[in-house]
């Protein structure tokens, strides 16, 4: 039986476009920033905390627009199961660095991401919302 991990996670969107991955120490796959939501946090608390803990970046609740809940296979802990609170975040990508367990962050194009391994929920829930909502908004 898959087990469930209750994450938040940031659609992090700098001024051009470009959304922040990372890569846990470690681990191939790109994903968003995030973590654990701990036993008595809010998603957003939860959120708040891994973006500082991880790479720095300070964020208040108020500023996090929800974009919705995304599930898929985790993409490092097998027979698991991730199931992911999304929030968009804008942010100013000169502070921002790779801290804690992260060992590497990547700033890509939501359109065209490149040549490289994503997490599962990246690759086939969040970045495709996100394009889907762009083009939405666009149109």
């Amino acid at each position: 039986m898959m087990k469930t991990i209750r994450i938040s996670a940031a659609l992090l969107l700098r001024a051009n476009g470009d959304t922040l991955l990372v890569r846990k120490r470690g681990t191939a796959a790109f994903m968003q920033p995030g973590g654990k939501i701990e036993p008595g946090e809010t998603a957003e608390e939860a959120l708040t905390r891994e973006l500082s803990e991880e790479i720095g970046v300070t964020a208040t609740s108020a500023e996090l627009e929800f974009l919705g809940q995304f599930q898929a296979t985790a993409a490092n802990e097998p027979d698991h199961v991730v199931i992911a609170e999304v929030f968009l975040l804008h942010v100013k990508d000169d502070d921002i660095k790779a801290t804690a367990e992260i060992e590497e962050v990547l700033w890509v194009s939501p359109s065209e991401p490149g040549e490289i391994i994503m997490a599962p929920l990246t690759e086939h829930h969040i970045l495709p919302f996100y394009r889907h909502r762009r083009s939405q908004a666009a149109g």
